[in-house]
């Protein structure tokens, strides 16, 4: 298998981190997203969306989106689970980390892409071009601040983001409190139990990939 990566964004490091978890090493080759070869005749092959990540498996099909990649790679290496252990885990973790896809990613893209200079004609990923729209990004930063808030509740209760062990919705939530440092959204002093997991996610060896 091959893994097409961007050190510098934050969707193929949910992967990284993914992998670092599992103890997976695979092939990597870097996507050079700031001058644009995710936008080039050979990686539209690899996929027409034009984003990473992607996983290239040895068949030769190329698996796109974060969460079909982790789940792939859940089934080949199912230890150490972290999609949850039973079923009902298993649709506790879809949930949240549909949830802090939707609520927080989502919302954090909105406010860097349609707030950073560099994406002045990118204001969405993919291969099309659409102009920044300013309400957006103030948007954006405004559901960035209430996403923290309302994780700070589900952490009230919860070790983890779905419960009393580490699961994907860990890494995509620890991978979006660190993509709005990128526009110094940081985690509100309000939010004590959000602080306290921040800080024991982030020194897990698996952050640092």
């Amino acid at each position: 298998m091959k893994f097409y990566d961007c050190r510098t964004a934050p969707s193929p490091r949910r992967v990284r981190v993914f992998l670092a978890e599992k103890g997976i090493e695979l092939e990597t080759v870097q996507v050079d997203l700031g001058s644009g070869e995710q936008f080039s005749a050979a990686f539209r092959k690899i996929n027409p969306d034009c984003v990473v990540p992607v996983l290239e498996l040895d068949s030769g099909r190329c698996i796109s989106e974060v969460s079909a990649i982790c789940s792939y790679l859940e089934d080949l290496h199912p230890e150490p689970p972290l999609f949850g252990k039973s079923a009902e885990e298993h649709a506790v973790v879809l949930m949240w980390n549909a949830r802090v896809e939707q609520q927080g990613l989502w919302a954090m893209a909105d406010a860097f892409r349609n707030s950073s200079k560099a994406l002045a004609n990118n204001a969405l990923p993919g291969p099309d071009s659409y102009v920044q729209i300013p309400a957006l990004a103030e948007r954006g930063r405004t559901r960035v601040v209430r996403f923290m808030q309302r994780l700070d509740s589900q952490l009230a209760d919860n070790r983890y983001v779905a419960g009393d062990f580490y699961s994907v919705a860990d890494i995509s939530a620890m991978v979006t409190i660190d993509f709005a440092a990128w526009i110094k959204i940081p985690v509100p002093d309000d939010a004590p139990n959000l602080a306290r997991w921040y800080a024991a996610v982030s020194k897990r060896p698996s952050a640092s990939a």
